[in-house]
């Protein structure tokens, strides 16, 4: 896997290419990755690496759901097989399925084949868990409890048939992470009090 250096770096060329609130959110992403992996076992480097370049396909301006293509086609090039796996798997908690995308699945036949044989594909390890975790959990202000940003993100998309089940993953994973850090995962995060207390409109 590319360094940390690199992989900042990468961020810096990325934001540069297409500016927005996404690249301080996978910032944030990033740090609190590192602190959650650093607290129960895991490789922080690594965490930091994947959540700052989750998003990665926005580079391209790419929103929707083709940014996880863009991401996922950008890494591979890059034979950063990892990374790019983060870029597909980041918006899908527990169980992948491809239809439960939160913004709408507009991409082409093929490239909706293969998010479908790669998700039908995959068995997650606790990285892909953990930045779905950090991604669910990080405003581009700062941490913030779960359920706060998925009222953001139901905000700006809207509610979906499938949203309730998809929120429920997500507090799963985190109580999944409680256990493993031993602690509230709230209790190690910064300004995360300051950050839930924020209008979100």
């Amino acid at each position: 896997m590319m360094t940390v250096e690199r992989a900042e770096r990468e961020m810096e060329i990325a934001e540069g290419m297409t500016k927005g609130l996404w690249a301080p959110h996978s910032r944030v992403t990033a740090v609190n990755a590192r602190i959650i992996a650093e607290n129960c076992g895991m490789d922080g480097d690594k965490a930091y690496i994947l959540g700052l370049l989750h998003d990665i396909g926005r580079r391209k301006g790419s929103w929707g759901v083709d940014h996880i293509f863009d991401g996922y086609e950008y890494m591979t090039g890059l034979g950063e097989h990892e990374i790019a796996r983060i870029s597909m798997t980041h918006s899908y908690p527990e169980i992948p399925n491809f239809g439960e995308y939160i913004a709408a699945v507009k991409c082409s036949d093929e490239r909706r084949a293969f998010l479908k044989s790669y998700l039908d594909g995959i068995v997650y390890d606790d990285y892909d868990r953990l930045i779905q975790l950090c991604d669910s959990i990080s405003l581009p202000t700062g941490a913030c409890i779960i359920e706060k940003r998925l009222v953001d993100v139901a905000l700006r998309h809207g509610m979906k048939e499938f949203s309730v089940d998809k929120w429920k993953s997500f507090m799963r994973i985190k109580n999944k992470f409680d256990d493993m850090c031993g602690c509230n995962i709230y209790t190690l995060l910064p300004n995360i009090v300051e950050n839930s207390f924020e209008n979100l409109i």
